[in-house]
């Protein structure tokens, strides 16, 4: 509940930048996230424009014993829904933007809230990309300071460790540069601790060397999955780590504004890139071309089309989901995979997929953060549209089955970008890193004024 003392320094905030109070009438509108399903009601949401603003708020509110919750987007706000934001500031980062390029340094500097379709735009004129998602809209700084998979991940490892360098606005209010030379802990605990150490103002990313990859998607009907998914888990024993890839079991609802080939339709779908010249890509994926997919788009194209291949949402939607990582998954793996998502199954879901993981991704970095890289071979993340709250309660149980009849084969971590509900957030991390996690947090904000969707 907001108190008296509370109120008085939330209408306090007026004064240093746009900000909506509860029965404003821009209120709703900017405290909805792009989650459409979650349903967050902070005490009030600022919207800054400038580093100065941001600093400002986060010093007014922690005079005034709230909290302050970062956010860009807001793709992964389900776990902060999960508690009270009675006395939490929504800090909404939309506002503040921008990249600029260094293209003989081969670095982007990207500021707070900018998303990855315009690091993206803004580096491909120079022959180069960066390890983003599977999303164009998702906002950079979320992304990376949670580890981060990508399609270049496998031969590049997790985005975090691109970092060369962030702008962090402290629980006090100060704004601080941190580099491997300069405020260290600060800046290995930001890589994979993100929003509980402070408001990232602007990053330093390394870029990618590559003006073109060859990716693409083959795609099948459902009722080739007890065909399609053992051979795709017996393709990646083997696969090199130029190669990153993702199988979904998908259904499609009939819409006019989908392609036929996708509409209404229970589907297969492996995608990804490959990081090799068209003979050696060709080679690797020869053994799942046999399969005499329905569709084969892979192909030499631009790095920035790749923002695409995986088909992600083009604007805001209500979904939820649930996760987890696997081990090797052998005969027994793939059939209770096949008996949730299988033909004859009505799982209710969008989609389960399966993330190839390992390769690079899954090796520690020695200059690496608290996320250097994830443990695990495959990453299985469950989803379902929400368009009402019975649907949402539906669409949980659903994903969480999933999950569950997958569990023999779990491991004990988690992805932080695909975890949609509040865990315990030590099982982001190594036990030591874990540890010395909590250490520097302590360090920078034992008031706990910073506010994280995964809370430490």
């Amino acid at each position: 509940m907001t108190t008296t003392p509370h109120l008085t320094a939330l209408a306090g905030l007026r004064d240093l930048c746009e900000v909506h109070l509860p029965g404003d009438e821009g209120y709703d509108a900017a405290r909805t996230p792009w989650n459409l399903a979650v349903e967050q009601r902070p005490a009030a949401v600022a919207v800054p424009r400038t580093v100065a603003e941001v600093s400002s708020v986060v010093r007014a509110a922690a005079d005034a014993g709230l909290r302050v919750a970062p956010q860009s987007t807001g793709h992964g706000a389900a776990a902060l829904e999960e508690r009270s934001l009675d006395d939490v500031v929504l800090l909404r980062l939309s506002g503040l933007t921008g990249v600029t390029v260094d293209p003989a340094a081969r670095v982007a500097r990207v500021v707070g809230g900018t998303l990855w379709q315009d690091v993206i735009a803004a580096v491909a004129p120079h022959g180069l990309t960066a390890p983003h998602g599977s999303a164009p809209d998702v906002a950079v700084a979320g992304y990376v300071l949670g580890g981060g998979l990508s399609f270049y991940g496998r031969r590049h490892g997790v985005a975090a460790n691109a970092i060369r360098s962030v702008d962090v606005v402290v629980a006090d209010g100060s704004l601080v540069t941190a580099t491997a030379a300069q405020n260290a802990d600060l800046f290995w605990a930001v890589r994979g601790g993100g929003g509980n150490l402070g408001v990232v103002v602007a990053i330093e990313l390394e870029l990618l060397p590559y003006a073109d990859v060859f990716a693409g998607m083959l795609l099948w009907d459902r009722e080739r999955a007890p065909e399609v998914v053992p051979a795709w888990v017996e393709w990646t024993r083997t696969a090199p780590e130029s190669v990153s890839t993702s199988l979904r079991v998908m259904s499609f609802p009939p819409l006019p504004e989908l392609p036929p080939f996708l509409s209404g339709r229970d589907l297969v779908i492996v995608d990804g890139a490959c990081l090799a010249e068209d003979d050696q890509a060709a080679e690797v994926l020869a053994p799942l071309r046999s399969l005499a997919p329905e569709l084969d788009t892979f192909g030499r194209i631009p790095a920035a089309e790749l923002l695409a291949v995986h088909m992600d949402p083009p604007g805001p939607v209500p979904a939820v989901g649930d996760h987890s990582v696997l081990g090797p998954l052998d005969e027994a793996a793939v059939a209770a995979f096949l008996d949730q998502v299988g033909p004859g199954t009505r799982p209710g879901l969008m989609f389960a997929e399966l993330r190839q993981l390992g390769g690079a991704i899954g090796l520690p970095t020695a200059d690496g953060g608290a996320i250097s890289h994830l443990p695990g071979d495959y990453a299985l993340f469950c989803v379902a549209m929400a368009p009402t709250p019975q649907a949402a309660v539906a669409g949980k149980a659903a994903a969480f089955g999933v999950v569950r009849a997958m569990s023999r084969w779990s491991r004990t971590g988690l992805v932080p970008t695909f975890t949609e509900s509040r865990v315990d957030a030590s099982r982001f991390y190594d036990g030591d890193d874990w540890a010395r996690l909590c250490r520097v947090r302590d360090a920078i904000d034992p008031r706990r004024v910073l506010v994280a969707n995964h809370a430490l």
